[in-house]
Formats: structure tokens, C-alpha cells, sequence
């Protein structure tokens, strides 16, 4: 027997350092790994001692049953275009940050998954002082508002971001704090070693076509960060009367808003949904979702085990025309061929009634959304040929950018942080500004999975580390002492972890009562009330 990994996948490579026979591919530095769907075991290598499970943060391996037959397939596909030899695995310690100058302090502006592997990474060094920033009154960005309600697996990824005693004492959060409002850049300089940029991408690419401002079209932003309680997205309100949904994309994203709205609410009744999606879903009359792809099967963006996963659904019809796969070629990628043949089947299979329905449809562009008040038609040529769709709900799903922040260096072209190896460029010299780093979506876009963030954010953190120990970065000139100071009176409503840990604790408690992980605080106003009890309850918990 062998272990296998399952759809899960986080892509962190927390497997791949414990695994002692090295039978777990692509491995971070092999070309690979940046593009991968999943990591994958080698049947033939594995001993069966299952440290790559103990390791997975996502419970994604697991050992090789029948009930894992698919995931066996997938894995060992990989293995038959991508041979591998056995190698053992030794740990390579990085440099130690050990001088005679004061303690290195780096202060980290976001808290999603990049922000927190930086962190880990950093603390990881003695002596070393992380202050990290978050907007919001709660912190983990992606993985609290990305990650979609029935995939919590995905979200206890979170849990490795939890520091030791000592690691405690030299990491600071500072939540509903906002860089570039309540700090700017040049104080976070004044009072850092460095400053590393991991606030992820906050916006999204548009459509770019007439109608798109109509009431009833929405970015998949806007609806993810709906039904995950993010503030700024609350009241987003979509439109949920008619029966028909559009999403445009077919990423993993569209594929979770399709999803989302093809679900009975019921089986979303004891996920952490926020409760104001989980009504407003429970009311929904829409019955089929169109996913349209501007290209063919072979080149969609949505990745195999989520295809894999989607199409298991025995509640959710998945509908492929069969015209969109004739006349297409073999592909010679083996896992793009496996994606080719879950597509086949899906379009050969029958319909189930009373299921709900996920059409995709590819080669379909978008040209018009119409509707005099709302939306009421979405105009699109596909293989060529016009058709008109009628839908009164849009979800734009084709990707998120960057925004800048005053002072940071910013490629408005591609929505990043220009960048060698995580050292943040001067577009105007060519060279590093010194002490300023990036990490995540908005240091190389928005690519891979939320472990692709470990990777990432080791490099940048090796570079800030080597720039440190080599007398590059100067000391700040301001002590810890001022930037406590100041936070006070330029933001009095900052949150730290005590706060955060309050917030956490109200809403497992009241998710508790109705069998769910928690129950999410969804208005900036409420987080605050949680994170700081009536004063006579204050003296109570204190006694």
C-alpha cells in the first residue's frame, strides 16, 4: 500500500521536505512546480510511512484505497512522462540572522497566506520581530475570504500559522489598520529593518463590454467575497429570481461560484457561509449555471481534481455539449489528456432529475450584456455564431489584479509589484529600493494555489535575510516603542491579537449552537463590539 493525494491539494510542499524517499513531485525547485495542479506520490518509491500526511496541513494524502482510485490514477499518470529517481531528503538550514546589530524587525503588510508564510519563515529565526498589518479587524485574507464554505479542508491551512511561546513575544498583529491611510510607506521604513508586501490582489479584471455596469452583473470578487463575509462585499445582493446564471471564466474560482449556486442550501447549512449568502441562497430560484470558456476544453483554466471533485457530485448535473469536444486533438500533456477524458464523460453521461445544472460551454465569447434597468441578456458568439443567452445574473470570473499603494513601486500594466526574487525594483533605475520586498498575488499575480504562497514567500524572505546579514539594510531609525505611539493616535480602533482572538472565539461559540465551524461577523461594527466585550463583562473574564 501507498499514500495518494487527493483534491485537497494545497501545493505548500509541507510533504515534500518530510517525505524521507523523495517520491513526492514536482518538488519547489524542479520547473514544475509553479504550474502544477497538485503534488503527486510515486507509488513505486513510496515506504508507507505516512510522514507526508502527518505534514499535509490540508488532510489532502491519504492512504491508497479503492475508494482512492481516481486520485491513484492521477497520481501515477504524472510518473509515466515525469520518471523520477529516489533521492533522500536532507534539511538545509538557512542562514541564521546572528550579528552584533539590534534584532532584525520586519513589518508585513496583509495577512493572507503569503503574509502568514513570510511570517512563519521569519519567525523562524531567533531574535527576529514581525509586525504584521491587516485592514480588516480579522486576518488570513484568502483563506477566510477566498476559499469557498464546503471546501473547510482547504481552510485549515490557517492552523500551521501558529506561533510558539517565544514566537509569540516577537509577532505583532495590528488588524483594521490600513497602509497608505493610517501609516504610509516611508513610517513603516522609519520603523523597520525592512517592509515585505503581501497584500494580495484587491480587485478584479473587468469584462471590458457594453452593459457590464448593469444592475445583475457582478464580478466573481464581489459574489466570493458575499458569501464569505468579507466587509466590503455585504452588500453585494445578487440576483438570484431568474433561473438561469451566467458566470464568465472557467477557472477554479468560477468553478466555485457555479457551484456555490448550483448547491442546495441545505448541504451549506453547517459550513461557515455567512448568514446573510445562506438566506438570500435559500430563496434562490436559479435552477442551471453557464460556465462559458473563451477557449476549448483542452485549454481551460479550471484544474483537473476540481473537475474531478464537481463531476462526483451526485446533487449537480455537469453538462458538456458534445460539439465543443469534436475535432479535438489528443493533447499530449497526460494530466491535460485526463481533463480531456472527465469532459468526454461528462458529455456522454445523462441527466438526473430535479438536479440542478452546471453547463460548460466553451469557445464563447462575450460581446454585450443587455437590459434597459438590469441585466435581462448576455450577447455572446460561440464557434463563431451569435447567440443570445437570457439571464438576470452575470458573475465576470477572469481573473484579479493588484493595487498600488502611494510610495511602493507598482506595474499598473500586470496589477504587481515589480520584483527580482521578492527585492520590490525601482522601474525607474532598474535597481532594488532598499528594504522593500514583496510576496503572494501581488508580487507575481494571481497565480497557483494558497501553498504556492510558501514557496514564494521562502524566496523573498532568503533575499530580505542575505540583505540583512550582508549590512544592506539600514537600522530604522524609530524604536518599537514609536510605532505603538503613533498606531494609537493616528488609529484608535487598531486590533491586535488579543482583539482578533475574541472575535474567534464569538464566532466558533455561536457557529457551535447550529453545528457549524462558526459563525462569521460579516459588518466591520460588529467585529469591533466582539473584539472588545462591555466593560462590566471585561472585569468579569479579568477577575
Amino acid at each position: 500500500m501507498a499514500y495518494v493525494v487527493t483534491q485537497n491539494c494545497c501545493n505548500d510542499a509541507s510533504c515534500v521536505a518530510a517525505c524521507p524517499v523523495g517520491c513526492i513531485h514536482p518538488t519547489p525547485d524542479e520547473p514544475g512546480f509553479g504550474t502544477a495542479e497538485m503534488l503527486y506520490i510515486d507509488s513505486a518509491t513510496c515506504i508507507d510511512c505516512g510522514a507526508c500526511a502527518d505534514a499535509c496541513p490540508v488532510d489532502a494524502i491519504v492512504p491508497d484505497t479503492e475508494f482512492t482510485a481516481d486520485y491513484s490514477a492521477m497520481n501515477a499518470l504524472y510518473y509515466q512522462t515525469n520518471p523520477m529517481t529516489p533521492t533522500w531528503q536532507y534539511r538545509t538550514s538557512t542562514s541564521l540572522v546572528t550579528t552584533d546589530r539590534p534584532g532584525l524587525r520586519v513589518a508585513i503588510v496583509g495577512s493572507g497566506p503569503a503574509a502568514q508564510y513570510a511570517a512563519k519563515e521569519l519567525l523562524a529565526q531567533p531574535g527576529v520581530e514581525v509586525h504584521m498589518f491587516e485592514r480588516l479587524p480579522v486576518p488570513f485574507g484568502l483563506i477566510r475570504h477566498g476559499v469557498a464554505p464546503d471546501h473547510p479542508a482547504t481552510k485549515a491551512v490557517a492552523d500551521q500559522f501558529a506561533w510558539t511561546r517565544d514566537q509569540e513575544r516577537r509577532f505583532h498583529l495590528h488588524l483594521n489598520v490600513e497602509i497608505g491611510t493610517h501609516l504610509d510607506h516611508a513610517e513603516l521604513l522609519a520603523h523597520h529593518h525592512a517592509v515585505l508586501y503581501a497584500y494580495g490582489a484587491a480587485s478584479n479584471r473587468r469584462l471590458e463590454v457594453r452593459g457590464e455596469r448593469l444592475p445583475g452583473s457582478l464580478s466573481a470578487f464581489d459574489f466570493v467575497g458575499w458569501y464569505n463575509g468579507h466587509p466590503d462585499h455585504a452588500d453585494a445582493l445578487p440576483d438570484l429570481s431568474g433561473p438561469r446564471a451566467i458566470v464568465v471564466g472557467n477557472g477554479n474560482v468560477a468553478l466555485d461560484v457555479a457551484r456555490i449556486l448550483a448547491t442546495e442550501p441545505e448541504r451549506l447549512s453547517t459550513t461557515d457561509i455567512a448568514d446573510h449568502a445562506y438566506a438570500r441562497l435559500r430563496r434562490s430560484r436559479i435552477e442551471e449555471v453557464v460556465v462559458l470558456g473563451r477557449r476549448g476544453p483542452v485549454e481551460a483554466a479550471f484544474t483537473t481534481p476540481e473537475l474531478h471533485a464537481l463531476a462526483q457530485r451526485p446533487d449537480i448535473d455537469v453538462i458538456v455539449d458534445p460539439a465543443d469536444l469534436e475535432g479535438v486533438a489528443e493533447p499530449p500533456d497526460p494530466i491535460v489528456r485526463q481533463k480531456l477524458d472527465l469532459l468526454t464523460g461528462l458529455a456522454r453521461a445523462g441527466r438526473t432529475r430535479g438536479n440542478r445544472r452546471i453547463v460548460l460551454r466553451f469557445h464563447t465569447s462575450v460581446r454585450e450584456i443587455v437590459g434597459e434597468h438590469c441585466v435581462t441578456d448576455v450577447h455572446v458568439v460561440r464557434h463563431g455564431l451569435p447567440e443570445v443567452i437570457e439571464t438576470s445574473l452575470l458573475i465576470g470570473s477572469i481573473g484579479f489584479r493588484g493595487t498600488p499603494i502611494r510610495g511602493v513601486p507598482f506595474d499598473a500594466a500586470n496589477g504587481t509589484i515589480p520584483h527580482d526574487r521578492g527585492r520590490v525594483i525601482r522601474p525607474t533605475t532598474g535597481l532594488p529600493a532598499t528594504g522593500v520586498y514583496a510576496a503572494g498575488w501581488i508580487k507575481r499575480g494571481p497565480t497557483g494555489v494558497i501553498g504556492t504562497n510558501r514557496t514564494c514567500a521562502n524566496e523573498t524572505v532568503a533575499a530580505l535575510i542575505e540583505d540583512y546579514l550582508e549590512g544592506r539594510l539600514a537600522d530604522p531609525p524609530a524604536g518599537r516603542g514609536e510605532l505603538v505611539q503613533l498606531l494609537h493616535r493616528r488609529r484608535p480602533a487598531a486590533l491586535d491579537r488579543d482583539g482578533w482572538a475574541a472575535i474567534d472565539a464569538a464566532e466558533r461559540s455561536a457557529g457551535m449552537a447550529d453545528g457549524r465551524p462558526r459563525r462569521k461577523f460579516y459588518r466591520t461594527e460588529d467585529m469591533l463590539s466582539a473584539a472588545r466585550p462591555p466593560r462590566r463583562l471585561l472585569r468579569l473574564l479579568t477577575r
